[in-house]
């Protein structure tokens, strides 16, 4: 049987192609989607745990976490309490970076535990009191800078006094300013993004948040991952664009290989009375079709995962945010791609296998 069905999909190989093609792109955009979403997880996963912080205070209500507005005061409130050992306030500047817009300008307090946090590949702190940067590896490499080199942030250019890693993506890929410069140079005295807080030892970030969010008015506490992301509005309307392109593939996809395997059928209208003739059962007839219908969507979701693993990098380049975000491909994503794939086959299978039980040898052979 196998055998047949593949002599049959390669005796046309224009139609077999065309109809692979268009499954390969669903299933390509919906493997790029998960992994950019999966990628977005391990991104939150480093933003709730900035420079090793066990949670971080936000302004409540706000769309994106980067647009959170907090006075500065927050800081040294969230330190003077029982379950808090360190906090230090942080300034986010997005498309502050005139060589690499994608790239985030964290403002934060040189004594601050996040500053001090950052391995220094080369270079060194700047001097108390200098208007100097720190820049991370990643964003070195890609802007080509070192230390002793010149970044221009905000229109303003500053010296670059050393070159740090810390192993979280959007922190490699930005750099990082004096908290006071940073406010100086975006407008915003006396404002953070949010303040990151280090608990004392036993104290659970999940048990600490509701405590810190009751006495400061105003605020959300991030601890986890999925609170990052749904603080967010692109993670959601990521999820809704992944469901909405997973109907969207069932619908045309199943509809291509009906109507692939339909026009089959009224070509091959003397092949399958012949077989009839000769013993073949209306089931063993259907099985044949149905089978052609599932092999050539299995063709095409293969197409698609070998595609939506290239694009996934691809449509993060195309953004422009590969600055907060790397493509994450997992087992998990590629195998709901398959499962698409092999979904479109069976669903676009069903009408053509149920019309060849529905033919007599006699009406098949006459081809009415």
């Amino acid at each position: 049987m196998l055998a047949i069905i593949t002599t049959n999909l390669l005796r046309r190989p224009a139609r077999t192609i065309f109809t692979a093609s268009g499954i390969a792109l669903g299933v390509a955009t919906i493997v790029a989607l998960l992994s950019f979403t999966a990628g977005l997880q391990q991104t939150a996963a480093g933003f709730v745990h900035l420079g090793g912080s066990d949670l971080g205070v936000f302004q409540a209500n706000v769309s994106d976490p980067t647009a959170s507005v907090l006075p500065a005061a927050t800081a040294a409130r969230l330190a003077r309490r029982p379950e808090v050992t360190r906090a230090t306030p942080l300034l986010l500047i997005v498309e502050g970076i005139h060589a690499d817009p994608a790239a985030i300008v964290f403002g934060a307090e040189p004594s601050g535990f996040f500053t001090q946090s950052l391995v220094l590949t080369g270079g060194s702190h700047p001097p108390a009191g200098a208007e100097q940067a720190l820049i991370g590896d990643r964003l070195a490499a890609h802007a080509h800078l070192a230390p002793g080199g010149a970044i221009v942030i905000k229109g303003r250019p500053f010296r670059v006094a050393g070159v740090y890693h810390s192993g979280i993506l959007f922190e490699d890929s930005g750099a990082v300013l004096p908290l006071a410069t940073a406010q100086a140079v975006s407008g915003r005295s006396g404002e953070v993004t949010d303040v990151v807080v280090q608990l004392s030892q036993h104290t659970a970030a999940a048990a600490a948040g509701p405590s810190i969010e009751s006495a400061l008015p105003g605020t959300q506490v991030i601890t986890d991952p999925q609170q990052a992301l749904r603080a967010g509005a692109n993670s959601t309307l990521i999820s809704k664009a992944i469901l909405v392109i997973v109907v969207i593939a069932l619908i045309v996809g199943a509809i291509s290989v009906a109507n692939t395997m339909a026009m089959s059928i009224i070509e091959r209208q003397g092949e399958i009375g012949l077989l009839s003739t000769v013993g073949w059962s209306p089931s063993r007839v259907a099985t044949l079709i149905f089978g052609e219908g599932v092999a050539v969507s299995v063709l095409g979701a293969a197409m698609g995962l070998l595609v939506g693993v290239i694009g996934a990098g691809l449509l993060v380049k195309a953004l422009g945010v590969s600055s907060y975000v790397s493509p994450s491909v997992t087992a998990w994503g590629l195998g709901r791609g398959l499962l698409v794939g092999v979904a479109i086959g069976v669903l676009g299978g069903i009408y053509p296998a149920w019309r060849v039980t529905r033919m007599t040898p006699l009406k098949a052979l006459s081809g009415s």
